[in-house]
């Protein structure tokens, strides 16, 4: 009699783990899949951004020509949205599953801690830079923290908002913990995809390592060139 509910218990446990495991997977590619598309936002938006090295004409027609297609402008933004909040509902879930898993399973008093400042720092730049992104879009975009916020004049407000050193400074903190994220993000995306094995895998991180630099430079570039009065 005990036997087999011994064994039947096992079956229950082992069927609850491959369940957990499956779910766990799922997140994770959820999390991967909403992270590249985030990923390319950010890049385009860069590019973008870039535009006002050409002068306030550039900046400003690039900002026209978004407005003036309010399907490309709101799909994307759509998209986006949608990206954030799967992004964040999978990494949130993640967070308190590998916290329950912890507390319950690993109660050895041995550590093999594994963990680089960049992947233990991710649950604290990914809140961080949302609440930075609603803050950039309220100054920038709505522009109801903006000091001079004149609709239509990109190239002015920007150099009107970074001229005042703690906005550029904060924003500069942000593109910081931008490329914190970034860094694992990007590498972790790959071994998620299955794209990190064999001779791939150091190429990769320099390939995250490489785009993560660049797109932090280029953006702190245009707080920078205000600041030095480049852009005025």
């Amino acid at each position: 009699m005990i036997a087999p509910a011994a064994g039947l218990q096992v079956g229950r446990t082992s069927i609850g783990c491959t369940s957990i495991g499956r779910t766990s997977i799922a997140r994770k590619l959820l999390m991967a899949a909403s992270g590249a598309v985030l990923f390319l936002f950010v890049i385009g938006h860069l590019l973008g951004n870039l535009q006002i090295f050409r002068g306030p004409a550039a900046i400003d027609a690039y900002a026209h020509f978004l407005k003036s297609t309010p399907a490309l402008l709101w799909g994307a933004r759509l998209t986006l949205l949608c990206a954030v909040l799967l992004h964040g509902w999978a990494a949130l879930t993640t967070t308190l599953q590998s916290w329950r898993a912890r507390r319950e399973r690993y109660a050895s008093p041995r550590r093999y801690n594994v963990a680089t400042l960049f992947s233990r720092s991710m649950r604290v730049t990914g809140p961080l830079i949302f609440a930075y992104v609603v803050y950039h879009l309220l100054h920038l975009t709505v522009g109801c923290v903006h000091p001079e916020f004149v609709e239509g004049q990109v190239y002015r407000n920007v150099v009107v908002g970074f001229s005042r050193p703690l906005a550029a400074m904060t924003y500069m903190a942000a593109m910081a913990a931008l490329g914190m994220h970034l860094v694992h993000g990007v590498w972790s995306m790959f071994q998620t995809l299955g794209l990190s094995s064999g001779r791939w895998r150091p190429r990769l991180r320099l390939l995250a390592a490489t785009a993560t630099a660049l797109i932090v430079a280029g953006n702190v570039s245009i707080p920078l060139a205000v600041l030095a009065g480049w852009l005025r």
